[in-house]
């Protein structure tokens, strides 16, 4: 939990320069960083603590080729059991 905590508060503080990893745009480092981000909020509230990472998880959600890919491949999960 320590390192899964100050892994994101450095990417808190990465979002804290700009709206997404790589500056002004989105960029593939997104898509790549939205992996980590998303399994991390299912460990822990990411609300509360980490106010930007939940923003970026928002964003990415709202994107259409996010919904888009979710009405082709279907829903996931990050659990065994989710």
């Amino acid at each position: 939990q320590p390192n899964l905590e100050a892994n994101l508060a450095q990417m808190e503080a990465e979002l804290g320069r700009s709206p997404w990893f790589a500056g002004e745009e989105f960029t593939a480092a997104d898509v790549q960083m939205s992996f980590p981000v998303e399994a991390a909020s299912t460990r822990i509230e990411l609300k509360a603590s980490f106010p930007k990472l939940q923003t970026f998880v928002d964003r990415i959600h709202t994107r259409p080729a996010y919904k888009a890919a979710l009405e082709k491949g279907g829903p996931y999960s990050y659990g065994p059991a989710d």
